[in-house]
């Protein structure tokens, strides 16, 4: 399975252009060319048209470039479904909240020639989505759904829960963490919601670091100012790789072939440590191939 970077995950209005141009020059990992809530209402078609515009013409290197249409209870989602004949590389679904959702937004997909690399990625962002977080999860299994990835949609949450967005996020880790199992467990990649506080860095950099220890692959974001700080943190450290392909190497020695504990540099180390270790090899290596190309 190739392992791609999304480390830094940046939200894009389609309505705007100018900002889409700027994207194909932007250190971030993913781009989402937003036509929900970035939208007014009236600049919705004329987003979807600069949008399959900019997917045309293309030039966004490594980058992985996402959709987010509107909700399936509003009147634009089928025409937003039309964006995916310039194929981005996944649609991204608000406010799902069951799996018959993904299922629907699937057979549309096939409706409007969708190419078979097109992902779903469901955003996980109401309470009810919370309640049936893995049964959504489960429905990567069957493939007309489509899904790789849940994005947390962390402000809408607290609105419709009434939960407090405090530093530490205490009220949320619950759901946070429900989310990052349920990923898991389906093998699903997981964004982080976004930080609100443009003017607050340390805020920003402390909630990356929680979200990198919590287990998700990258952080969504409001402002390209908040990109490199998020690379930075979701990024294996040198000395992290390092030890990494230690582990690899050593557990690729003959002799160690049938063990599933072995001694390295004094520490105990099993067989499911290589297994993380191989992991963040292929997320350094791939960070790297990103930043060289």
């Amino acid at each position: 399975m190739t392992i791609r970077p999304r480390r830094s995950v940046l939200y894009m209005p389609g309505s705007n252009a100018r900002a889409m141009e700027k994207a194909r020059e932007l250190p971030a990992d993913v781009v989402i060319f937003d036509l929900e809530d970035a939208v007014a209402p009236d600049a919705k078609a004329k987003a979807r048209e600069l949008i399959v515009q900019a997917l045309q013409k293309g030039g966004f290197g490594n980058r992985e470039v996402l959709v987010r249409i509107n909700g399936l209870d509003t009147a634009w989602w089928l025409d937003d479904l039309k964006v995916v004949a310039a194929n981005p590389h996944a649609v991204l679904v608000p406010k799902v909240s069951t799996p018959e959702q993904l299922v629907e937004v699937g057979k549309h997909l096939v409706g409007v020639r969708a190419e078979a690399s097109v992902r779903i990625w469901a955003m996980m962002e109401t309470p009810l989505a919370m309640l049936n977080a893995r049964e959504i999860a489960a429905a990567a299994l069957d493939p007309q759904t489509r899904l790789a990835g849940f994005v947390m949609g962390t402000n809408d949450l607290a609105k419709d829960t009434g939960a407090r967005i405090v530093p530490g996020r205490a009220p949320m880790l619950p759901w946070l963490m429900t989310c990052v199992a349920a990923a898991r467990a389906y093998g699903l990649d997981i964004l982080d919601g976004v930080y609100n506080e443009l003017g607050n860095a340390e805020g920003f950099a402390a909630e990356c670091r929680q979200a990198h220890e919590l287990g998700f692959d990258g952080k969504t974001l409001i402002h390209p100012q908040q990109i490199a700080p998020c690379n930075d943190a979701f990024s294996p450290a040198a000395e992290e790789v390092a030890w990494a392909r230690k582990i690899i190497a050593a557990f690729d020695l003959p002799e160690h072939g049938n063990k599933g504990v072995i001694q390295i540099d004094g520490r105990m180390v099993e067989r499911l440590h290589a297994d993380m270790a191989r992991r963040t090899v292929a997320i350094a290596d791939a960070i790297a191939q990103t930043q060289a190309a």
